[in-house]
């Protein structure tokens, strides 16, 4: 095994699309983090996503409350009935564990021109890159990961959408995030992972990859 990788930030979404909840150290089951996107919002009318989630890329300032009662307000202002549902453990897209590496954010940053926050793209782990990084998403995916006592892995790229365009205090969106994403990193940004024993992982493990 070689090191790419330590842990320097955890994160958790108790509400899929609203603010964060940050950790020092956390379990990972083989469902993911315990309470991580545990509910989310579905649309009931106003919006043509009825009886689906109402998620970031529908409203710019979800982001900004950790409170559902003010995620409904937010989306009653622009005439979307919402309702909170928490009927399943996870609300996840497509992965149950999300990791971004500081040197593709670094990159990123360099194409729009300005330091891009790594909770733009809403990952679980956010991770500093060590001498054996290996390099791009691509090259990372059908590797396993073993962070703390946990085996993780990677089984795709993370695509993205609208959501990293918007600024973090304001929600101001900037489509030339997206943009450079889409046409020089192939629209990624981030992994998806698996996971394949669940343990205990805590900022400040090593990330080792096979």
């Amino acid at each position: 095994m070689k090191e790419v990788g330590e842990i320097t930030a955890i994160w958790s979404y108790p509400v899929k699309s609203l603010a964060p909840q940050t950790l020092q150290t956390t379990a990972v089951g083989l469902g993911g983090i315990p309470g991580d996107r545990a509910e989310a919002l579905f649309v009931e009318s106003g919006h043509a996503r009825e009886g689906k989630e109402y998620r970031g890329k529908e409203n710019n300032l979800l982001h900004l409350t950790h409170a559902t009662d003010d995620a409904v307000r937010l989306a009653s202002e622009r005439n979307v009935s919402v309702r909170v549902a928490n009927e399943h453990e996870h609300y996840f897209d497509l992965g149950e564990i999300s990791i971004i590496f500081d040197r593709w954010l670094e990159q990123a940053s360099s194409l729009v021109g300005y330091e891009l926050e790594p909770l733009r793209f809403r990952p679980n782990f956010f991770a500093r890159a060590l001498a054996a990084f290996p390099g791009t998403e691509s090259t990372f995916t059908g590797m396993t990961l073993h962070i703390g006592d946990c085996v993780l892995e990677v089984f795709r790229p993370i695509g993205r959408c609208a959501t990293p365009t918007y600024d973090l205090k304001s929600g101001e969106p900037d489509p030339n995030v997206l943009r450079q994403i889409a046409q020089k990193r192939n629209n990624e940004m981030g992994i998806y992972c698996s996971v394949v024993r669940p343990g205990t992982i805590s900022i400040g493990d090593v990330i080792r990859a096979t």
